[in-house]
């Protein structure tokens, strides 16, 4: 029932790695979906109030819930949790952990302090996320590369973000000029050509399937990010999908 409370977190709050995990083989949705549930609900636990003392407590809760994990002791009732405890080690709840703190920037209005700081938050993020999963699929080594793939993904799905954040009252880049966003956009896809992760991490890179698309799309029209104009068809986004499955894309 765990496994089941989670994919429907995930098919609730974030379509684009849920069928993505659908589309893994059966034995890696259940290192994927308590992984994906757990990112979830610690990336809205920021925005589901407007007091940042509350979100803080939110997020010192899941800290704290892998904590216990990484002990090895018996852990808080809770879905995501319990499926959690079945997947993770110490060393992926640590990688969690620097996501919790690193999500932190999402509950107050204070801008990325620079480059570093924004690279550090997708590191910490997209990356951590990539590589606990792919640690707990049994992929031990390329961790740079993995990083280097989850970066680009990271990235492509930040500047979907973007109109939303701003609305939101955040200020989502360091640099927000086109030539800037193009820049980064062509960092993102260096990074992409650069990454090749070993073969038992490709179920968790499968999150990222979209990435280069957009990143394309963000290098040639930057402005389209800031309109909200990225994401492309509906066709192109779901047999994407089906090539990066079939080890095509």
């Amino acid at each position: 029932m765990s496994l089941q409370a989670c994919a429907e977190i995930v098919r609730r709050g974030d379509p684009d790695r849920f069928l993505a995990a659908m589309a893994a083989p059966p034995g890696a949705r259940r290192v994927l979906f308590p992984l994906y549930a757990f990112n979830v609900e610690v990336a809205r636990a920021p925005w589901v109030t407007e007091e940042p003392m509350i979100a803080e407590m939110r997020l010192q809760w899941w800290r704290d819930a892998l904590d216990e994990i990484a002990r090895g002791g018996p852990v808080r009732r809770h879905d995501v949790v319990d499926a959690l405890a079945g997947v993770l080690d110490g060393q992926g709840a640590g990688l969690l952990d620097r996501l919790i703190q690193a999500r932190r920037w999402d509950i107050y209005r204070d801008p990325f302090e620079d480059d570093h700081h924004f690279d550090a938050y997708l590191e910490a993020t997209a990356g951590g996320l990539a590589v606990a999963a792919a640690r707990a699929l049994g992929a031990r080594d390329g961790e740079a590369a993995i990083r280097d793939v989850a970066w680009a993904g990271g990235l492509a799905n930040w500047f979907l973000a973007l109109p939303e954040l701003e609305v939101r009252g955040r200020v989502p880049l360091v640099d927000g000029r086109a030539e800037a966003v193009a820049a980064l956009a062509g960092q993102g896809l260096a990074r992409l050509r650069r990454g090749k992760p070993p073969r038992r991490a490709r179920a968790a890179l499968l999150a990222t399937w979209r990435a280069r698309g957009i990143l394309k799309r963000a290098c040639r029209a930057p402005r389209r990010v800031a309109d909200g104009t990225l994401g492309g068809s509906e066709f192109a986004r779901r047999s994407g999908l089906i090539l990066r499955s079939l080890g095509l894309a």
